[in-house]
């Protein structure tokens, strides 16, 4: 009885991930512009394939398609973003990150950090991993801040230049929350990395930051021996 319950269950959370997800293809396609498509992938270095689908458009038909099967998202967001995440053009990422961030905000399991290490680390360029950095793992981190240290630790060491990027920028929308302590700390780690979008995310988190703490941003520029781009992001806006 009980291995038939199980079974029955399983059908029924993949005829919900079928559904959703063939109406979202279906929508994607129909609005599908080759134009637009060959402008966005060359825009991003044609690491992805896109419908060509513009932003605004595209997060009204995720919209409507995640209300025409709101039970079934809400109930299998976890499998739905993976499943999308598995698919090649660039809008169904999108879709995937922006409404696992919507349904999860407040409601993060601890051990909900494995999926977001997996959500960075595939498909991964900025257009993505700057977007989970600050709106999943920054809010995770807040649900859970005694997994800070451990994540933050495991992420900056890691070698993967998209997890250590997180580790900089998952603190954007924090203002005043913001451990500045931390975020010098990783400053320092990365300042002599070569990588351009370490350097800028280094110059980012710090500008973002200077806006609550100017004073202490400038003063960190100034004594710190920063790569040429980090230095020129951190103080663009502060002076």
């Amino acid at each position: 009885m009980e291995t038939t319950r199980r079974l029955r269950q399983g059908q029924l959370k993949l005829l919900a991930l079928m559904s959703f997800i063939t109406d979202l293809s279906e929508a994607f396609k129909d609005h599908s512009n080759a134009e637009n498509a060959k402008a966005m992938q060359t825009y991003m270095k044609h690491f992805f394939p896109f419908f060509g689908i513009k932003a605004d458009l595209r997060r009204s038909i995720c919209k409507n398609t995640v209300s025409s099967n709101l039970t079934e998202v809400k109930t299998n967001i976890e499998s739905i973003t993976l499943a999308l995440y598995r698919l090649n053009e660039r809008e169904f990422h999108y879709c995937a990150m922006e409404h696992y961030a919507k349904f999860k905000k407040r409601y993060y399991r601890k051990e909900d950090i494995d999926l977001i290490k997996i959500l960075i680390t595939t498909n991964s360029h900025w257009d993505t991993v700057d977007f989970i950095a600050k709106h999943i793992l920054g809010n995770y981190l807040i649900e859970f801040p005694e997994q800070k240290d451990k994540t933050i630790q495991a992420f900056s060491n890691a070698k993967n230049m998209w997890l250590n990027r997180s580790t900089l920028l998952f603190q954007l929308s924090y203002k005043s929350k913001t451990d500045a302590d931390l975020l010098i700390k990783l400053c320092k780690k990365f300042r002599d990395s070569n990588e351009f979008f370490i350097q800028k995310a280094i110059g980012w988190a710090l500008r973002e930051y200077g806006k609550t703490n100017p004073e202490h941003v400038l003063q960190f520029v100034e004594n710190t021996n920063l790569k040429p781009l980090s230095k020129r992001e951190a103080i663009r806006r502060l002076i």
